[in-house]
């Protein structure tokens, strides 16, 4: 039996990961130990293969077939767009990607003007200014604080994911309009999925089951 790999998301997401995991009997201690300097995590017993990766890079080994499963923020599947099977939303990892700015950008976002809108995620803005709103944006793609580019005048608002919305309020900014929430996923590559369905179907279904139910 070949091995199955998983690639998980380094941070908050692996651990929640390997807690849901951990539920399903599937424990993989090397991993947690935050000295290692090992790269490949495995489970013999079960013929499994564990990773972790940068979020942005998840869909891409998956795509490749360097991992047959991931998981990762649905923000980073949106922005990627890799030909990828996104199959079970894990709940956990909740937050919303928003347009912000000052209040008084408000205004700005009526479809007729044109604005500057800074983010890291700009398939995501182009998307959602061009195709849903039929407005005219210039992007521009920034790495760091986003907050600070209205601020400074780089530009109108942005797109960037909200959690609580206090870094925003902290710097006199305020959601100005939702584009959608967000949450972990797990992504399959097509042919690990059609090649290893049962085994997949059958990871994928204990982990659905050990999920919090709405009520628990």
């Amino acid at each position: 039996m070949r091995y199955l790999t998983i690639a998980l998301t380094k941070g908050r997401l692996a651990k929640q990961t390997m807690a849901l995991l951990d539920k399903i009997g599937i424990s993989c201690d090397e991993m947690k130990d935050p000295d290692t300097r090992r790269l490949i995590f495995t489970d013999e017993e079960r013929k499994l293969k564990f990773f972790l990766a940068k979020g942005p890079d998840v869909p891409t080994y998956v795509e490749y077939g360097a991992a047959d499963i991931g998981v990762v923020g649905e923000d980073t599947i949106m922005e990627e767009d890799r030909k990828i099977y996104e199959v079970l939303d894990l709940g956990f990892g909740k937050c919303r990607m928003c347009v912000a700015g000052p209040a008084g950008a408000a205004k700005l976002l009526n479809g007729q003007e044109q604005i500057r809108v800074a983010t890291k995620y700009p398939r995501i803005a182009r998307d959602y200014f061009n195709d849903r709103k039929n407005q005219t944006v210039e992007i521009i793609k920034l790495n760091g604080s986003i907050e600070l580019a209205p601020i400074v005048g780089l530009a109108e608002v942005i797109v960037d994911i909200v959690e609580t919305g206090s870094t925003l309020r902290s710097n006199g900014l305020k959601v100005l309009e939702e584009v959608c929430p967000l949450s972990a996923r797990v992504v399959v590559n097509p042919v690990s999925m059609r090649m290893e369905n049962e085994r997949i179907t059958s990871l994928l279904s204990a982990m659905n089951d050990a999920l919090p139910k709405e009520g628990d």
